[in-house]
């Protein structure tokens, strides 16, 4: 089934976010049915950096690959503002396509650039037409009708509400296949949102623990009227919770005995990557070999 095909089918798809190949096996492993690469997540991750506009294109397409390689899931990428112009835009689509194949989905947002995380203060944004040039580049760009373009506007917090809806307009008479409407700030402003384009476009929600917009259950969303849920940074602020109490007891015991409970052992990391099976495989070419 098609990432587009899903979304016209209940329920509410549920991606989580990841940032490498290890939670995509995981996420996988636990059932979703598709993934959300986070630019915050790798820019928290690989650079140890907030997220306002650090992480390149090359980096992304790198995640995505390594990605792609473990899971066949439908992945939706967070491409920030396509990293330029138009003309980067075409660019940044036709770099995610080779890299992450099909059963995808291509992000792209209204800032400026550098730009930075849609919940935090102090965003700025280009004119509507501007984005309206960057998504018919994303559209004339990608090698399959497959791969969705998500247009993503951070214009609530700069604008006020009616005029982000009015760019989401826009941006979905230029070809956007779904919307994402950043930072609502309220139950009311999400209702408002998706009563305007109710059987028009799938409708994306952002929930960011210690955001600006409600964080609300997946069922609840579905019952608003939302056709997609991410969780975009999640995994990284539950590991960076656990990575401090492993570091902190094992600076304090001079051990990891009391976190072993916590913690996957050596088979049990090996059973999730896949070594018995990769020792097998070359075991086999081994043989052949003599």
């Amino acid at each position: 089934m098609t990432l587009r095909e899903r979304l016209r089918r209940k329920p509410i798809l549920l991606a989580p976010g990841v940032y490498d190949a290890l939670g995509a096996l995981l996420a996988g492993q636990a059932g979703f049915e598709a993934l959300y690469l986070s630019g915050a997540g790798i820019a928290y991750t690989r650079l140890g950096r907030p997220d306002i506009g650090l992480v390149t294109a090359s980096e992304v397409e790198n995640a995505l690959a390594n990605i792609r390689e473990r899971v066949a899931l439908p992945i939706i990428v967070d491409a920030d503002t396509g990293y330029g112009n138009a003309l980067n835009v075409a660019r940044t689509v036709r770099m995610l396509e080779r890299a992450g194949g099909e059963n995808l989905a291509i992000q792209i947002e209204d800032q400026v650039t550098p730009k930075r995380c849609g919940h935090l203060d102090g965003k700025s944004v280009v004119s509507a037409g501007e984005m309206v040039g960057k998504i018919r580049a994303a559209l004339d760009a990608r090698a399959s009708a497959e791969t969705l373009i998500v247009a993503r506007s951070d214009a609530v917090a700069v604008e006020g509400l009616g005029p982000a809806l009015d760019r989401a307009e826009r941006y979905l008479e230029a070809g956007a296949d779904v919307l994402f409407i950043e930072a609502l700030r309220s139950a009311e402003e999400m209702k408002v949102a998706l009563a305007r384009f109710a059987g028009r476009a799938p409708l994306l929600a952002n929930m960011v623990e210690g955001g600006k917009t409600p964080l609300l259950p997946a069922a609840e969303l579905e019952a608003l009227g939302y056709a997609i849920v991410i969780f975009p940074g999640g995994l990284a602020r539950a590991l960076g919770h656990a990575a401090r109490e492993y570091f902190a007891t094992l600076k304090r015991d001079g051990t990891t005995t009391a976190l072993r409970e916590r913690m996957l052992d050596l088979t049990g990391i090996n059973a999730i990557v896949g070594t018995p099976e990769m020792l097998a495989l070359g075991k086999r070419y081994d043989e052949e070999r003599k």
